[in-house]
């Protein structure tokens, strides 16, 4: 019997229906990626609940469930803040004639508006040359582990669990540790981030939005959710 209840708690925990670990791993289990129960919509069929970043109104254009980035440089944000999540997000970049590599399809989903991780029409760069500020990189931080971007013009997915980053009196204690399947595939497995990427905001211990950055390219974005998540606990 003491056997039999070990097993099912194992078994529990591999399955990801318990947290705590204090991990990002386990949560997802590469193959089922649907929406879960405690899912609040972001951006759905019928509407959005992003608002702009910043003043006045903003100029990102939602039709047909489908929210789309205005060519300016306007990004907009979740009404709320979350601190350990799962997120789900698609997105379909643009195409564009010339420019370099880092202007075509430029978007990004920065977590708690301080790591973002980078859209980009990245399809067909070598792994040779590939840069860590390029699809699917925590910006000038880790490239993906695997290149998986779809051509321009694909609807592509950014399946994300993130445990934030914990604080002790104003110290941070323990780094921010994110996972991250980009069409499904594992492309950041548990990695511990040790600081916030590019123009991200300052690492603290409240809470913070999500964003979803305007780059100057019309990137689409339809059926994102997030799921908060109690990820406490120690290694």
């Amino acid at each position: 019997m003491v056997r039999l209840f070990a097993a099912i708690i194992s078994g529990v925990f591999s399955m990801g229906i318990v947290w705590g670990q204090g991990k990002t791993s386990g949560v997802l289990d590469g193959k089922d990626f649907s929406r879960t129960k405690g899912a609040v919509t972001l951006v759905g069929e019928k509407g959005h609940e992003m608002v702009k970043e910043g003043k006045g109104a903003s100029l990102w254009r939602f039709e047909d469930g489908v929210l789309t980035a205005s060519k300016l440089w306007d990004s907009v944000v979740t009404k709320e803040k979350y601190g350990d999540f799962r997120l789900h997000v698609e997105f379909n970049v643009n195409q564009t004639k010339g420019g370099g590599p880092e202007k075509r399809g430029n978007s990004g989903v920065y977590i708690q508006k301080r790591y973002e991780i980078q859209i980009l029409d990245s399809h067909g760069i070598k792994e040779e040359d590939y840069k860590a500020s390029y699809a699917g990189s925590l910006y000038k931080l880790k490239k993906p582990d695997k290149l998986v971007s779809k051509r321009a013009g694909e609807w592509q997915s950014y399946d994300i669990v993130f445990r934030a980053a914990r604080f002790e009196g104003g110290e941070k204690k323990e780094n921010a540790r994110i996972t991250v399947y980009h069409n499904g595939i594992l492309i950041h497995d548990d990695y511990e981030i040790p600081r916030k990427t590019g123009a991200g905001a300052k690492e603290g211990p409240e809470p913070g939005v999500i964003k979803l950055q305007g780059h100057n390219n019309p990137v689409k974005f339809r059926n994102v959710w997030i799921e908060r998540l109690d990820l406490s606990g120690s290694e």
